[in-house]
């Protein structure tokens, strides 16, 4: 089965995430970065419930019931009509009261919202997360055992995508004992690498020192091995890492319109871009990297939105900063978007995103 966590974030599109906000009272940057905790530390709950007798079934009926549903379930997504009350009702009944409120109070302390949001947050998210597991796991029906053994393959997914943060909000819990030994592939892979790294470096600067006391033979046993270390980086680095060194941020010049530097503004959004871009591996990466791109697009949109008070010459100005960042961009784009299972997750930000910048080349 694919990645648990994107399936889910594919559904959570920016329209729902606009409503949900709205429904909430939130701005769309919190909105994204509490769905994008809320997401993965939810799956790790229901998760816990699936290794606890009887939690296995209460899952299979939730999820049975939602699959049939789920269309209506992202229509409803921050409706009025007292949809996040049912959904943290159903919750409830999965997690138990207390495990529902420690998992409320770590989201709500995570993203900076009141007890109360946070709460109905979860109780949107609920059905629809079960609602993508039932329709994952066949129209056959689900079953106990599906379910648990689901949620055993897909810990490593659902770790993975737990920010920081909020994993040190959680421990302590009980809410992640379902996920141990999970999520540590990948960073054991890269310390492994760094490691080697180091040790090449080491292994050059103990030769150099050996040698010292023949100058005439110490580069021929150096060279070598610092060549090594080289190779080990650019082996273990990412294209997009490659990418990212090549192409580094100008420094940028003043333009101020409406109190606004403008270019200085442009110029830290495409650091960010840049940063958020480098850091997708995979589609749980993209699906955290979300808010970062939405918010991406919001200041470009300011941006956009200032325009009109720009005189002709401040336009051409702009389109000139713009303009030698775009061949690197684009480049950036498609190497993220080529990653598999990616593209559906980022192109309608990244398709934004372009689609801002290109407004503000244009110079008439």
């Amino acid at each position: 089965m694919a990645n648990i966590v994107s399936l889910i974030m594919q559904y959570l599109t920016p329209d729902m995430i606009g409503r949900i906000a709205s429904a909430l009272g939130l701005d769309r940057s919190t909105a994204q970065t509490s769905i994008g905790a809320s997401v993965p530390a939810l799956l790790a709950a229901l998760a816990g419930t699936a290794t606890h007798a009887g939690g296995a079934q209460r899952l299979a009926d939730a999820a049975n019931q939602g699959a049939g549903a789920l269309d209506n379930i992202t229509a409803m997504i921050g409706g009025h009509d007292g949809y996040a009350d049912r959904g943290a009702q159903m919750l409830s009944s999965l997690l138990g009261g207390g495990q529902q409120t420690m998992l409320t109070s770590a989201i709500s302390k995570f993203a900076g919202v009141g007890q109360e949001t946070g709460g109905s947050l979860l109780g949107m998210l609920a059905p629809l997360v079960m609602g993508v597991i039932g329709k994952q796991l066949g129209s056959g029906g689900v079953s106990p055992s599906s379910i648990a053994n689901l949620f055993a393959g897909q810990k490593d997914n659902i770790a993975a995508a737990l920010p920081a943060g909020l994993r040190d909000q959680l421990r302590g819990t009980g809410l992640l004992e379902s996920l141990q030994g999970a999520a540590g592939t990948a960073s054991a892979a890269a310390g492994q690498a760094a490691s080697a790294g180091r040790t090449a470096v080491d292994s050059g600067y103990r030769a150099a020192r050996t040698a010292s006391a023949t100058p005439t033979n110490w580069l021929y046993w150096a060279l070598p091995v610092i060549a090594i270390a080289a190779l080990l980086y650019y082996m273990w680095g990412t294209p997009t890492d490659r990418v990212a060194t090549q192409t580094p941020v100008a420094a940028p010049s003043s333009l101020v319109v409406g109190g606004l530097d403008v270019n200085k503004h442009i110029n830290d959004n495409l650091a960010a871009l840049r940063t958020s871009l480098q850091d997708i591996k995979d589609p749980v990466s993209a699906a955290a990297a979300q808010p970062m791109l939405q918010q991406v697009t919001d200041q470009l949109e300011r941006v956009v939105g200032m325009t009109g008070q720009m005189s002709a010459d401040q336009r051409k100005t702009l389109s000139g900063y713009i303009n030698p960042s775009m061949a690197s961009l684009n480049q950036l784009f498609e190497t993220v978007l080529a990653i598999p299972g990616v593209a559906p997750v980022v192109k309608p930000h990244i398709d934004a995103i372009r689609a801002k910048l290109t407004t503000l080349t244009i110079t008439a």
